[in-house]
Protein backbone atom coordinates (compact mmCIF):
# COMPACT_ATOMS: atom_id res chain seq x y z
CA UNK A 1 0.00 0.00 0.00
CA UNK A 2 1.38 3.39 -1.00
CA UNK A 3 1.43 6.04 1.70
CA UNK A 4 0.01 9.37 0.62
CA UNK A 5 2.09 12.25 1.91
CA UNK A 6 0.71 15.40 3.51
CA UNK A 7 2.41 17.35 0.71
CA UNK A 8 0.41 15.44 -1.90
CA UNK A 9 -2.84 15.82 0.05
CA UNK A 10 -2.31 19.59 0.35
CA UNK A 11 -1.72 19.77 -3.40
CA UNK A 12 -4.93 17.86 -4.11
CA UNK A 13 -6.86 19.94 -1.58
CA UNK A 14 -5.76 23.18 -3.25
CA UNK A 15 -6.67 21.88 -6.72
CA UNK A 16 -10.12 20.86 -5.50
CA UNK A 17 -10.67 24.20 -3.77
CA UNK A 18 -9.58 26.10 -6.89
CA UNK A 19 -11.89 24.04 -9.12
CA UNK A 20 -14.81 24.57 -6.76
CA UNK A 21 -14.15 28.33 -6.76
CA UNK A 22 -14.02 28.34 -10.56
CA UNK A 23 -17.30 26.45 -10.82
CA UNK A 24 -18.90 28.71 -8.21
CA UNK A 25 -17.82 31.89 -10.07
CA UNK A 26 -19.24 30.55 -13.33
CA UNK A 27 -22.48 29.56 -11.61
CA UNK A 28 -22.83 32.92 -9.86
CA UNK A 29 -22.20 34.84 -13.08
CA UNK A 30 -24.78 32.84 -15.01
CA UNK A 31 -27.25 32.93 -12.12
CA UNK A 32 -27.00 36.75 -11.91
CA UNK A 33 -27.69 37.00 -15.64
CA UNK A 34 -30.71 34.70 -15.32
CA UNK A 35 -32.00 36.63 -12.29
CA UNK A 36 -31.75 39.90 -14.23
CA UNK A 37 -33.68 38.39 -17.16
CA UNK A 38 -36.26 36.95 -14.79
CA UNK A 39 -36.69 40.35 -13.14
CA UNK A 40 -37.35 41.95 -16.55
CA UNK A 41 -40.00 39.33 -17.33
CA UNK A 42 -41.51 39.76 -13.85
CA UNK A 43 -41.70 43.52 -14.31
CA UNK A 44 -43.37 43.14 -17.70
CA UNK A 45 -45.95 40.72 -16.23
CA UNK A 46 -46.63 43.20 -13.42
CA UNK A 47 -47.09 45.98 -16.00
CA UNK A 48 -49.61 43.85 -17.92
CA UNK A 49 -51.52 43.00 -14.73
CA UNK A 50 -51.56 46.64 -13.63
CA UNK A 51 -52.76 47.71 -17.09
CA UNK A 52 -55.74 45.31 -17.00
CA UNK A 53 -56.35 45.76 -13.26
CA UNK A 54 -55.81 42.11 -12.39
CA UNK A 55 -54.37 40.54 -9.26
CA UNK A 56 -53.96 37.23 -11.08
CA UNK A 57 -53.48 36.20 -14.65
CA UNK A 58 -54.07 32.75 -16.09
CA UNK A 59 -52.38 31.59 -19.27
CA UNK A 60 -52.04 28.23 -20.99
CA UNK A 61 -48.53 28.00 -19.51
CA UNK A 62 -49.31 28.97 -15.93
CA UNK A 63 -50.91 31.37 -13.49
CA UNK A 64 -49.37 34.59 -12.22
CA UNK A 65 -50.49 36.07 -8.93
CA UNK A 66 -49.67 39.61 -7.90
CA UNK A 67 -49.56 40.38 -4.19
CA UNK A 68 -48.22 43.08 -1.96
CA UNK A 69 -45.54 41.80 0.38
CA UNK A 70 -44.56 44.30 3.06
CA UNK A 71 -40.93 44.57 4.11
CA UNK A 72 -39.74 46.29 7.23
CA UNK A 73 -36.48 47.90 8.22
CA UNK A 74 -35.27 50.65 10.52
CA UNK A 75 -32.73 53.41 10.24
CA UNK A 76 -32.68 53.87 14.02
CA UNK A 77 -31.70 50.62 15.79
CA UNK A 78 -31.27 52.14 19.25
CA UNK A 79 -34.87 53.41 19.16
CA UNK A 80 -36.09 50.10 17.75
CA UNK A 81 -34.39 48.17 20.58
CA UNK A 82 -35.89 50.58 23.13
CA UNK A 83 -39.34 50.11 21.58
CA UNK A 84 -39.03 46.31 21.61
CA UNK A 85 -37.92 46.37 25.24
CA UNK A 86 -40.56 48.90 26.34
CA UNK A 87 -43.41 46.92 24.78
CA UNK A 88 -41.92 43.47 25.48
CA UNK A 89 -42.21 42.41 21.84
CA UNK A 90 -39.02 40.43 21.27
CA UNK A 91 -40.86 38.43 18.60
CA UNK A 92 -40.41 41.41 16.27
CA UNK A 93 -36.76 40.46 15.95
CA UNK A 94 -35.22 37.35 14.43
CA UNK A 95 -34.01 34.73 16.87
CA UNK A 96 -30.34 34.15 16.28
CA UNK A 97 -27.16 34.85 18.16
CA UNK A 98 -24.40 36.94 16.66
CA UNK A 99 -21.49 34.53 17.10
CA UNK A 100 -18.75 37.17 17.06
CA UNK A 101 -20.48 39.33 19.65
CA UNK A 102 -21.36 36.36 21.87
CA UNK A 103 -17.77 35.12 21.82
CA UNK A 104 -16.54 38.58 22.80
CA UNK A 105 -19.20 38.90 25.53
CA UNK A 106 -18.26 35.53 27.04
CA UNK A 107 -14.57 36.41 26.95
CA UNK A 108 -15.25 39.70 28.72
CA UNK A 109 -17.79 38.17 31.15
CA UNK A 110 -16.60 34.64 31.96
CA UNK A 111 -18.96 34.40 34.96
CA UNK A 112 -22.08 35.39 33.01
CA UNK A 113 -23.61 32.59 30.99
CA UNK A 114 -26.97 33.22 29.29
CA UNK A 115 -29.56 30.56 30.17
CA UNK A 116 -30.07 27.97 27.47
CA UNK A 117 -26.94 28.94 25.56
CA UNK A 118 -25.52 26.11 23.47
CA UNK A 119 -21.99 26.18 22.16
CA UNK A 120 -20.67 23.77 19.57
CA UNK A 121 -17.06 23.54 18.46
CA UNK A 122 -15.51 21.61 15.64
CA UNK A 123 -12.02 21.38 14.25
CA UNK A 124 -11.49 22.71 10.77
CA UNK A 125 -8.40 23.01 8.66
CA UNK A 126 -7.14 25.93 6.65
CA UNK A 127 -4.89 25.33 3.67
CA UNK A 128 -2.71 28.14 2.31
CA UNK A 129 -1.05 27.96 -1.06
CA UNK A 130 2.73 28.26 -1.34
CA UNK A 131 4.02 29.63 -4.59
Amino acid sequence: MTDITADRLVSVYIKLRDRRAEIKRAYETEDEELKAQQELVSQKLQDIMKEVGASSLSTTKGTVTRKVRPKYSTNDWPSMYAFVKEHDVLELLQQRINETNMKKFLEENPDLLPPGLNCFSAYTISVLRKN
